[in-house]
């Protein structure tokens, strides 16, 4: 994407509760509560105040509110401070802050051919 591609987010404000699966082709922020699957062609923020109960495939990924279901992110997932992961993970990278909660397995991907030998 070029840096000068307009970009688009969807918002999902606190007090939103949605049942059903999501597609978003872009930027996901959420601050309500899902549940279901959900699918984001860009970059899921899922905010202290927001949950999502579903599985989650996204291109990256932060999180700071409560996930329950398997997250698979082609780039880099943030478990943040706060944050509550249950559910297996699948990330190419991983950064867990301190204080943040995982249930779960891990498995990363590619990339670690090159770190092996």
């Amino acid at each position: 994407m070029s840096k000068n591609a307009p970009t688009s987010m969807t918002f999902i404000g606190e007090g939103t509760r949605i049942t059903g699966d999501m597609v978003v082709e872009h930027d996901l922020r959420v601050e309500g509560s899902i549940q279901g699957s959900v699918s984001v062609g860009g970059t899921l923020v899922l905010s202290v105040t927001g949950s999502i109960y579903g599985d989650v495939m996204s291109r990256s990924a932060a999180l700071a509110g409560r996930l329950t279901g398997n997250i698979h992110v082609q780039e880099k997932l943030v478990l943040e401070d706060k944050s509550v992961l249950l559910g297996d993970l699948r990330a190419r990278e991983l950064v867990v802050q301190e204080g943040a909660m995982f249930q779960g397995n891990c498995s990363m991907d590619a990339g670690l051919e090159g770190r092996l030998a």
